[in-house]
């Protein structure tokens, strides 16, 4: 049994912050590295940062960088995304990710068919 499962969403105006949480467990909670991705209406589903699980390296989209902030608490299985200063186009489905292994050169591609493990999602809405 893997599950992984987000919480945090909800509505903020522009400008504003939010904290996202993913608590992984069963083999999602074994993976080499989580990811944030999000989708909205319409629009594919995109990479927003990804972490490795021990050494703590992270990447961005460029959408969301200087932004927003992956970390991870690894002795609660926990992975959290920082968002600040957000802006309307952020409005959007977010879902973590967990990948059992990954190949390094294909990490910072944030691609969606890279990862084993999604949780249901968590609505971010930001108004104007």
């Amino acid at each position: 049994q893997q599950q992984l499962v987000e919480s945090g969403g909800g509505s903020v105006q522009a400008g504003g912050s939010l904290r996202l949480s993913c608590v992984a467990s069963g083999h999602a909670a074994r993976g080499a590295c989580m990811a944030w991705f999000r989708q909205a209406p319409g629009k594919e589903r995109e990479g927003v940062a990804s972490i490795y699980i021990v050494s703590g390296l992270t990447t961005y989209a460029d959408s969301v960088k200087g932004r927003f902030t992956i970390a991870r608490d690894n002795a609660k299985n926990t992975v959290y995304l920082e968002m600040a200063s957000l802006k309307v186009e952020d409005t959007a489905m977010y879902y973590c990710a967990a990948a059992e292994s990954m190949w390094h050169s294909a990490w910072r591609r944030l691609s969606p068919t890279d990862y084993n493990f999604w949780g249901q999602g968590t609505q971010v809405t930001v108004s104007s």
